[in-house]
């Protein structure tokens, strides 16, 4: 006997079984409990605090929150990693080497803090929009012209 086959439907071996269901049921649910404890200690704590974070910054709360929970995602698979103390340098060195030639050595210096007689000064930070770095370098006084 060949089973009747309806239009619009997808013809099959065989139905089925509801045992078979709540075995694969019973795995996914396994696989995501695995998963909250595989979590970094305190990363619930931490993401509330981040939270609460997101009430007192300029950017848009649900932009935040987005990024508090890719945060905290990839925080669970061990992918976050902070730069040691040089590694904003290197990467900001890096950038000036995208520069023109001719501003290649200008901005190399604002990133060491140093231009020759120059001074550079540092203010802001990432949270309140980015880190701006000045440098004043006084010109040397023109001669005056003879008469």
């Amino acid at each position: 006997m060949t089973p009747t086959v309806h239009p619009g439907t997808i013809p099959t071996r065989r139905p089925m079984r509801p045992l078979r269901s709540l075995r694969i049921l019973a795995l996914a649910a396994g696989l995501v409990a695995l998963g909250a404890q595989a979590q970094a200690p305190g990363s619930e704590a931490r993401m509330q605090k981040e939270r609460a974070t997101c009430d007192g910054v300029q950017q848009d709360r649900a932009a935040c929150l987005r990024e508090a929970g890719a945060a905290r995602q990839e925080a669970g698979r061990n992918g976050l990693t902070s730069a040691g103390p040089g590694g904003y340098d290197a990467n900001a060195l890096a950038r000036c080497r995208e520069q023109p030639a001719a501003d290649r050595a200008d901005c190399e210096a604002r990133i060491r803090g140093s231009v020759g007689a120059g001074r550079t000064t540092t203010e802001g930070s990432v949270m309140g929009g980015g880190v701006i770095r000045e440098t004043v370098t006084p010109l040397p006084a023109q001669p005056a012209p003879a008469r």
